[in-house]
């Protein structure tokens, strides 16, 4: 059990988590889920949030084995039944509050290197509510003597209910062996369809940074400027994934095996002292204030 801030604009309202991995434990708008919600008093594991921060990589390394640099790097594999390492480390760790207000905070975290990741470095991570909407930002420095990879995104859970749809635009999908890692790239427009029977669970390349998700209740904007996306869920799920990521799934390894350069894949090569940042938002509106 953490203690949660709550952050409070007009009818928005967002519980976060900092000791369990700096997550989101719930938005509401109206106290109408947004994300996949708990109250923050109430959330456990940051696997039942609404949202969590993908650092200093998103998705999976394959087999917690990381190719970098000409060594070999066997990483903590950290999502047991799976075999891989995944998400990074920065929602396995607590995060400290350094600023707070009732509508912003500001968050960090600072790594050694160990087990779960070789190389050093400290993030931040923002939340704003204003308007109508979240914005978040996330930012890694290299705090290593050496050269090193690094990716970010968020893993947020949006509410799916029985009549919605998900519509983004894209150039490009990976599809995936048995094992969730990525075999190879096919073009692919992205996705314009009702969510209840959508199986996906891949990463799309080439995405303009828009996505929004609308059904009876409420209408959901996803905006970024990362132009790859990974959208997860099924048909038994309640909840669909869409995350805004900075590299294709597995990239690390990709380009060892494929000879891919870091670019192409979305990799980010921090040299000593250097920082990357992104951000999100999640803009919130009710669908009867859409449709007047």
């Amino acid at each position: 059990m953490s203690t949660p801030l709550t952050l409070r604009h007009g009818p928005l309202r967002c519980d976060i988590c900092p000791e369990l991995g700096g997550s989101i434990a719930g938005m509401w708008m109206n106290e109408v889920p947004v994300m996949r919600s708990t109250q923050g008093t109430e959330l456990t594991s940051v696997r039942q949030s609404a949202s969590f921060p993908l650092v200093p990589f998103s998705n999976r390394i394959g087999y917690g084995q990381l190719q970098w640099s000409g060594t070999s790097h066997p990483l903590v594999k950290n999502f047991d039944p799976e075999p891989h390492t995944i998400h990074g480390i920065g929602w396995e760790r607590p995060w400290t509050v350094l600023e707070s207000t009732e509508s912003f905070a500001l968050l960090a975290m600072e790594h050694k290197a160990d087990a779960a990741w070789p190389f050093d470095f400290d993030c931040s991570q923002v939340f704003k509510l204003e308007g109508d909407a979240l914005d978040m930002s996330l930012s890694v420095t290299n705090q290593s003597r050496t050269p090193a990879p690094v990716g970010l995104g968020w893993h947020p859970y949006f509410v799916k209910r029985p009549d919605a749809t998900v519509q983004f635009a894209a150039s490009g999908r990976w599809e995936m062996a048995a094992d969730k890692l990525p075999t190879h790239r096919e073009p692919h427009a992205g996705l314009s369809q009702a969510t209840a029977a959508l199986t996906v669970d891949h990463c799309f390349d080439g995405w303009d940074g828009v996505l929004t998700l609308k059904d009876s209740q409420l209408q959901v904007t996803v905006r970024s400027a990362l132009s790859r996306l990974v959208v997860f869920t099924t048909p038994e799920r309640d909840n669909i994934a869409v995350e805004p990521v900075s590299h294709v799934n597995n990239a690390l390894n990709l380009m060892g095996a494929t000879g891919a350069s870091a670019e192409s894949l979305g990799v980010v090569i921090l040299q000593p002292g250097e920082s990357f940042s992104c951000s999100m938002r999640v803009e919130v509106r009710s669908t009867q204030e859409v449709q007047a």
